[in-house]
């Protein structure tokens, strides 16, 4: 069976060494996670902070990546609370790699918080879903506002009298 030139691609892709950077699209893929959460992540987790490079380009460091596994893993798989997560990694009750901690070194406030009365719950749950939300338009908007500043820049190469001569009745 042969490799088609997509398979070849990701396992080139895959194949990066532990200490390189990957792009968002890589992290996302990597924790089966959409790429606009992991914007929110960045929003709401100081401790993530991502090269941005021109057009807004993020590169997660491999200290980066673990960060997100243990934040994923703690949210999806432990339960916790965005606010539980935080207050662990503020605090440093646990450390941001993604081996687990032994049971009789777990401090009590290390478990996961109780559920909040469920109108209480309904409204987090909203508004952390409008601020994902905010935080992808955001985004979207830094992407469409990148794309302008390089139209602008081929629009200033133009010479305005070549203008002229393909519309003579304007200017």
């Amino acid at each position: 069976m042969t490799l088609s030139s997509g398979d070849e691609a990701v396992s080139a892709r895959r194949a990066k060494s532990a200490a390189a950077f990957r792009t968002i699209s890589e992290v996302a893929e990597e924790l089966d996670i959409p790429q606009h959460v992991l914007r929110f992540w960045e929003t709401k987790f100081t401790q993530i902070r991502p090269l941005k490079r021109g057009g807004g380009r993020r590169y997660y460091r491999p200290e980066d990546v673990l960060l997100l596994q243990r934040i994923r893993r703690l949210l999806y798989d432990e339960g916790y609370t965005i606010k539980g997560v935080q207050r662990l990694l503020r605090d440093g009750k646990q450390s941001a790699k993604p081996t687990a901690a032994p049971a009789s070194s777990t401090p009590v406030a290390a478990e996961p918080e109780a559920a909040p009365d469920s109108a209480e719950a309904g409204e987090d749950d909203v508004l952390e879903e409008a601020n994902a939300e905010i935080t992808a338009l955001r985004s979207a908007l830094e992407d469409a506002l990148n794309e302008l500043v390089v139209l602008r820049a081929i629009l200033k190469t133009v010479d305005p009298r070549a203008l002229k001569k393909v519309n003579p009745g304007q200017g």
